[in-house]
């Protein structure tokens, strides 16, 4: 289910994926293909862990790579989730060929 508002997105975001919901900062997003690629690739990944270990993995990896980088968003940009996800946003049929627990990957 997509939903939008602005107030629920952080600062500097235009999406997030809360499962089941994802949520975009504006309106307009919903025809934009790539992120809403993007976003089910979350929610793939959240559901194949069983949603909150995904949400403990995701915070943990975070701070990992933050204390390697030192940057909010390099730290942000290495979170073996989200290299999965921007690695394949621009994949329109990655979802239905993808492997199980492949952001693996891209630790």
């Amino acid at each position: 289910m997509v939903i939008v508002s602005k107030y629920l997105i952080p600062k500097g975001y235009t999406a997030i994926t809360l499962f089941p919901f994802i949520i975009l900062r504006k309106e307009e997003y919903r025809g934009n293909t790539i992120l809403l690629n993007h976003e089910k690739i979350h929610l793939r990944q959240q559901l194949e862990l069983l949603i909150l270990p995904f949400y403990l993995w995701y915070c943990i990896e975070f701070l990992i790579r933050l204390l390697i980088h030192k940057k909010w968003h390099k730290a942000y940009r290495n979170i073996s989730f989200e290299r999965e996800a921007y690695a394949n946003e621009n994949v329109t049929d990655y979802l239905k060929n993808r492997k199980l627990l492949s952001f693996i990957l891209f630790i």
